[in-house]
């Protein structure tokens, strides 16, 4: 009993206390405004003033809330009062003491020291000390919302829900609300403030009181994710509200009451669309996808959050807008409801099925609000008419074709509102397609120019519906809208279709164009460089085979390719050996104008006749050039050959006649030179080497004379930034010739070059241009693509069949797999010759662009929005479908408001790519990065160096569906539950150097996966013992590249490869291998993985067993290595002879790599029956190797031998000058073997009559002895 009195005495202590404390904390506030607004008084410091708002209002909050044994409570109030008193001082250091604020301040210090000492133990409230604590707690969110966090959003919804309740629960204490009505949401009002003061109690505790501003980045994170669970459980007071607010609240003249709710109708739509952004975040980490019902609600959040982001709009009917918002709040109060249900079981383990059937019911509601909303609650828009903005309007219907396929591919969450209707703008646009891809333009061109509006209107529609982007509109009125306007073209079509003549003559819907010659004429020009190349073509013209033959020259636009044929065609030995010649430049001009053969066989007949009449109508040329040319020895040059049906129709009258006659091809198109071949190989013509592009302005600007020492350093400099293109060095020498010869004039030009080169777009950017508009539409944005690199970037051709895919630039056919068609496009690209391919045996394949293709792609990527680069401080609304983003330090930050979640909708609608590079990201700008809103993105790479992925982060980005390539850097160690909704990923490349990702189980959740890599990764924890648990039907088919691995021995190991049956490319780390029961190394048995070409394997040896052992060493490894293995390549491996003679055996095996490599003995004995096949590269780098006898057939077909770092062994096998296929020796850190090498050399070029066996050293730099 005394125990119970002396606990009330305690609590009447702390409630007179407290009420001092409120009246003291008042009476401050006042006098502060008071002095604040004295027309005489000093200016006061108003930052300070906030800042002591602040304060007081945290101390109240926490001693109202102290009876929940708040940690540190003495310690860290103890720190507010004397933060109070500081502030204080501060602000009244030259203030008049006219309000007796010692005493205020003495009196508010007592008060505070009194509610510190006397900690309430009760956990009731009275309605005033209720009142009180929310009306603190809103302050305190204002305050962080406004001042510390003003790019957080989280913040002002806090303030907002904070302020709605406490507004709310005024309106009970103040008797405008009946109690009666309300009471069952009382309670909550307390928990929900409990729940609010605890979270910035533990804010403040966390990151210290010393720091009241933004300054500590350390636990910025976590208070964030803290915030976004409070949110979660404080918003369905939120809701609470608004259904009281609607139901008992709508009808009451109360002015109180009308100004609650229009703060209501301001506030819940921002607070409601957090919410369910959360919520639906929230549910992918804890439900994954295949849940029942769960693709239900989510559809359900897709449909409310368009309604939501619209609210409140002016389409909305503003009379209607609180009955909608209490009808999107009910159904958002069932979804949660639903979602918490769903939760619950899947935790308990229960059936989900009566769940999954009130989802279904749910999802009934979507249709009813859907007319409600057209016929109730929204107005009917005014008419608008999109208009095309891009130049290439076949490119842009086969892009959204592809746009539309993917879209209805993805199974993404948004796309199942409007499945059925992108079904029939595909179809419909389908048909309408395929009819004016053959028709003439002239007649058709307003029909034309309706389609591509429409078109473009539809993809809009579409996009903005997905995106959130004025979504409720474009639902309900613009989708139906374009719809009918596409079925109305689809009918003119028909229509038309029945009236067009069959033997109309059909032309494909271009933009005519004024053409160029593709390469100026060569006559008069200085002629350099290519003697190697000249040569070669004489002496294929001038001897070779009596039968007709072809000599082919191909190349990039502008690269000399007529200018050669040229060459070669006026060589008096050339001309003194033909009876008949004949020039005939054919062009595109010949396909584009619809020219037929028979002009050009004119042409040819008049020079081989020496007639310059014309031929009437009615005779046969062929036959009459047939019989001209028959029994000669003729050269005819076709220059400009686009098209292998040119090629067929020019040719036909060319007799062979066995009198050594000859045709010189020169095309862009290697198909073409590829199509007429006979027994010479076309020949690729190479970029001029510095010192030609040197000799050539050279000549142009002083003749005959050299030039003076003091201009060489520059113009070698201007010559080495021609890039090797003739087009390109002819046109600087032009400017050159004509301008003064002074070192000031030469740098300006060198300084200028680019702009000089753009200035003659005539003779310059059109030869591109022809090049370009000859591409099929479907190769056109695979071309400019590459302007998504920087200049003089050698791209892999894997990665950029791998971004081409995820660019979504790939038709997906029934007939061939996407790694076929991608190899189908980039094959084609290389044949255009606009994209130069690198393909050295014992390198990887690789691709770039002149920087002259690269300027035109730019400019062509951003006239057609495909592609743009911006730097970080760079003004950009995101306007192409594919951007790179390069972020400056000194500018970090600026443009990546863009990414902040108060962004504008419409910002990055149509976005479908992006790359972000640059220095890292600013700590107080990283937690306001924001991806969400990127709702179509297919393919995202943040620079490691720039951001690491943090678990928010990483689940919003897991809530972008489209996704298909994805490149990041993070440290967590296991992939996250919410990538189970990434199911239309294909590339998955994580960059983790601090640590090893675990892949199970989530990664059989990416059933399209077809790459995977990360810096390490492992199947299964390496810390614990917990055994790998899979489905027996568990497979990724699609997977073709697995890196990098960490393995050890494990017995489900192998079991775990068997479920990638397609791998091709497979990298890993072998650790912990020692198997004691055999006493020897284990390996995994991989000769199951058919599809295998390239492996990679690294061996970590163990202190903890036996393997650094002699007897270890000296153990043969069991490798059962696939048959099909074209690659491999092993990292500090011990191994025996019988090791490498298992190696030998592999009988596809192309390319080896040993680094690092001990070879027990210091020796490799090759013996008759360590035959290398089909080896074409064989590297030893840092291997322990002094001893190596090599037979005559070890390497019967190696191309490229290099060693690096063998220090030990004294020299090369001299057999190797016996294999006839080998051309380089390269050799790095190995000087000792310089002599043996070059003994090779003479010996091979002795053996073969030629000079064909290099031998260089690091770079491909050639070495001399």
């Amino acid at each position: 009993m005394r125990m119970i009195c002396d606990r009330n005495v305690a609590l009447v202590f702390w409630q007179v206390s407290f009420s001092a404390l409120r009246k003291d904390v008042v009476n401050v506030v006042d006098i502060m405004e008071r002095l604040k607004n004295e027309e005489n008084q000093i200016a006061l410091d108003v930052d300070l003033i906030g800042d002591l708002k602040f304060v007081l209002a945290s101390i109240c909050a926490n001693v109202l809330l102290s009876y929940s044994d708040l940690e540190q409570f003495e310690d860290v109030m103890t720190l507010l009062r004397e933060i109070v008193k500081d502030l204080c001082q501060s602000i009244l250091v030259d203030v008049d003491n006219k309000y007796n604020m010692p005493h205020v301040l003495g009196s508010l210090m007592d008060n505070i020291d009194d509610c510190i000492s006397s900690c309430p133990h009760s956990t009731s409230m009275t309605e005033e000390e209720l009142d009180f604590l929310l009306l603190n707690l809103h302050h305190i969110s204002k305050y962080l919302a406004e001042k510390n966090f003003p790019l957080v959003t989280q913040y002002e919804i806090l303030q907002n829900v904070c302020g709605n309740v406490r507004d709310f629960h005024g309106l009970i204490v103040n008797g405008c609300i009946e109690h009666e009505s309300v009471e069952y949401v009382l309670p909550q009002f307390q928990l929900m403030a409990e729940r609010v003061g605890l979270f910035l109690w533990e804010c403040h505790t966390q990151s210290g009181l010393s720091e009241l501003d933004e300054d500590d980045q350390t636990d910025k994170h976590s208070h964030l994710i803290m915030l976004e669970h409070l949110l979660l459980k404080i918003i369905p007071i939120e809701l609470e509200v608004m259904n009281i607010g609607y139901t008992n609240l709508k009808a009451s003249t109360s002015a109180e009451i009308g100004r609650f709710i229009k703060q209501l109708l301001e506030t819940s739509p921002d607070i409601l669309r957090e919410y369910f952004i959360h919520l639906q975040e929230h549910m992918v980490t804890v439900i994954t996808p295949s849940t029942l019902g769960a693709r239900n609600i989510h559809v359900m959040i897709e449909f409310l959050l368009i309604i939501l982001f619209d609210m409140p709009k002016d389409f909305i009917h503003h009379d209607k807008l609180f009955d909608l918002l209490a009808f999107v709040g009910a159904l958002i109060r069932e979804v949660s409801t639903l979602v918490h249900d769903l939760e619950e079981k899947l935790r308990n383990k229960e059936s989900t099925d009566e769940t999954n059937r009130a989802t279904l019911k749910l999802l009934e509601n979507i249709e009813l609000l859907k007319e409600d909303l057209k016929h109730v609650y929204l107005k009917v828009p005014d008419s608008s008419q999109c208009c095309f903005p891009m130049s290439d309007g076949p490119l842009f219907m086969h892009l959204l074709h592809i746009h539309l396929n993917d879209l209805l591919d993805s199974n993404a969450y948004s796309i199942a509102l409007i499945r059925e209707e992108i079904e029939l703008v595909k179809q419909d646009l389908e048909f309408i397609r395929s009819f004016l891809v053959n028709v003439e333009q002239e007649m058709y061109k307003d029909l034309w120019a309706r389609v591509l509006n429409v078109a473009y209107e539809a993809k809009d529609v579409i996009d903005s519906i997905i995106f959130r982007d004025n979504g409720l509109l474009h639902l309900i009125f613009s989708l139906p809208i374009t719809i009918n306007k596409i079925k109305l073209i689809k009918e003119d079509i028909s229509n038309l279709h029945e009236k067009i003549p069959e033997n109309r003559g059909l032309i494909v819907v271009k933009s005519p164009k004024k053409l160029v010659e593709s390469e100026s004429s060569p006559a008069g020009k200085i002629i350099v460089g290519f003697e190697e190349e000249t040569n070669l073509i004489l002496r294929k013209l001038t001897s070779g085979p009596a039968d007709l033959d072809v000599i082919s020259i191909t190349g990039m636009p502008g690269s000399g390719k007529t200018t050669l044929a040229h060459k070669v065609y006026n060589d008096k030995s050339v001309s003194s050996h033909f009876d008949l010649r004949a020039w005939c430049t054919v062009d595109q001009e010949y396909v584009d104008q619809g020219y037929d053969e028979k002009k050009l066989l004119d042409k040819i007949f008049n020079q081989v006749s020496d007639s310059y009449s014309k031929l009437s109508e009615n005779i046969d040329v062929v036959d009459k050039l047939r019989k001209q040319l028959y029994g000669k020895r003729y050269l005819i040059v076709l220059d400009d050959v686009w098209d292998t049906t040119t090629w067929d129709e020019l040719t036909r009258p060319f007799p062979n006649g066995m009198k050594g006659s000859r045709i010189i091809l020169t095309t862009r198109e290697k198909e073409v030179a590829l199509h007429g071949k006979r027994y010479t190989d076309p020949l690729e013509l190479r970029l001029l080497r510095s010192e030609e592009s040197w000799e050539l302005l050279e000549k142009r600007a002083f003749g005959n004379e050299s030039c003076p020492d003091e201009l060489l350093d520059v113009g070698k400099e201007i010559a080495e930034n021609c890039k090797g293109l003739p087009l390109v060095a002819d046109l600087i020498a032009g400017v050159i010739a004509g301008r003064e010869k002074k070192r000031s004039v030469w740098l300006e030009i060198l300084n200028n070059l680019h702009s000089f080169i753009l200035k003659n777009e005539v003779e310059v950017m059109k030869v591109i241009e022809i090049s370009y508009d000859h591409l099929p539409d479907h190769l056109k944005p695979c071309l400019l693509y590459f302007a998504g690199w920087p200049k003089d970037t050698a791209v892999t051709i894997y990665e950029l069949k791998v971004l081409l895919d995820a660019g979504g630039f790939v038709e997906k056919t029934e007939m061939k797999s996407m790694e076929e068609m991608v190899k189908i496009y980039v094959d084609d690209l290389i044949s255009s010759s606009l994209v130069i391919c690198f393909n050295e045996i014992g390198d990887y394949p690789t691709c770039q662009v002149h920087d002259l293709v690269h300027d035109f792609c730019l400019i062509k990527a951003r006239k057609e929005k495909l592609f743009d680069r911006i730097s970080s401080s760079a003004p950009s609304d995101l306007l192409s479908s594919k951007i790179t983003i390069d972020d400056d330090e000194e500018h970090s930050g600026l443009n990546f408001v863009l990414f902040g979640s108060n962004k504008k909708r419409h910002s990055g609608k149509h976005l479908y790519s992006l790359r972000i590079n640059g220095d890292k990201l600013d700590d107080h700008l990283s937690d306001t990065f924001h991806l969400r809103h990127l709702r179509l993105l297919r393919a995202l790479y943040l620079d490691p160096s720039f951001i690491k992925v943090n678990d928010s982060l990483l689940n919003e980005i897991c809530m972008l569906n489209h996704l298909r390539y994805l490149r990041i850097g993070t440290e967590v160690k296991y992939l996250p539950l919410s990538f189970s909704s990434l199911w239309n990923l294909e590339t998955l490349w994580v960059d983790n150097e601090e640590s090893t990702l675990i892949l199970l189980p989530r990664i059989w959740d990416l059933i399209k996966l077809r790459v995977l890599v990360m810096t390490a990764c492992s199947f299964f924890d390496m810390d614990t013992d917990e055994p790998i648990l899979v489905a027996e039907d568990t497979k990724l088919e699609n997977l073709t590249l697995l890196e990098k691995l960490v393995l050890s021995y494990w017995k489900d190991t192998e079991d775990i490869f068997e479920r990638f049956p397609n791998l091709q490319d497979l990298s890993f780390e072998l650790k912990e291998s020692w198997d004691y029961s055999t006493e020897q190394y284990w390996f995994p048995k991989l000769d199951f993985l058919t599809e295998l070409e390239d492996l990679t394997v690294e061996f970590e040896r163990s202190n903890t067993n036996d393997s650094g052992s002699s007897a270890a060493i000296n153990c043969p490894w069991d490798f059962h290595f696939p048959s099909n293995l074209k690659k491999l390549s092993l990292y500090d491996f011990p191994l025996i002879s019988d090791s490498l003679s298992t190696i030998a055996r592999l009988p596809n095996l192309e390319e080896l790599y040993l680094y690092d490599t001990i070879i027990h003995g210091e020796e490799w004995n090759m013996g008759e029956e360590d035959t290398f096949e089909n080896l074409k590269c064989l590297k030893l780098q840092r291997v322990t190797l002094a001893k190596w006898e090599v037979g005559e057939e070890s390497f019967p077909a190696l191309e490229k031998l290099k060693l690096e770092g063998c220090c030990d062994l004294e020299e090369i096998p001299p057999s190797f000058g016996d294999i006839w296929s080998l051309k380089i020796i390269k050799l790095v850190e190995s000087p000792q073997l310089e002599d043996s090498a070059m003994k090779i050399k003479v010996y091979a070029e002795d053996m073969r009559g030629g000079d064909e066996l290099q031998v260089v050293g690091r770079k491909n730099i050639p070495l001399y002895k």
